[in-house]
């Protein structure tokens, strides 16, 4: 039989892509490296992307095979939930934007790493 491999890792991973991403624009704007003052659109739809993103690697604790690893994966990951959920909430000038945004990074990386990890074979 073939090895079918779920696309946890991939989710997991567009998930991470995408908040660093953001997070690259965000510190580039905020060092007045990249001046978006005429497409502040654009890092707003890298926030929406990961937020999606987050969501769909989330839902691999549902549907996802293998289903240990998926769901340590989500498990993993949803800490990174209340930051994100937050950051609409606070001032984009002030010092709690960055570092609530920062609050997810651990809960990102520690997703990915889970996603990626070779499932437990008994």
């Amino acid at each position: 039989m073939g090895d079918r491999r779920s696309p946890t890792g991939a989710l997991f991973t567009a998930a991470a892509v995408a908040y660093a991403a953001n997070c690259a624009l965000g510190v580039s704007v905020a060092t007045k490296a990249v001046d978006t003052s005429g497409f502040r659109w654009v890092h707003h739809a890298l926030y929406i992307a990961t937020c999606a993103a987050t969501a769909a690697a989330l839902s691999t604790a549902v549907w996802a095979r293998p289903r240990r690893q998926s769901r340590r994966a989500a498990l993993a990951l949803a800490p990174a939930v209340v930051p994100l959920a937050a950051i609409p909430y606070l001032g984009s000038r002030s010092r709690r934007h960055p570092l609530t945004a920062l609050a997810a990074a651990p809960f990102i990386a520690a997703g990915l790493l889970c996603a990626w990890r070779p499932a437990d074979r008994k």
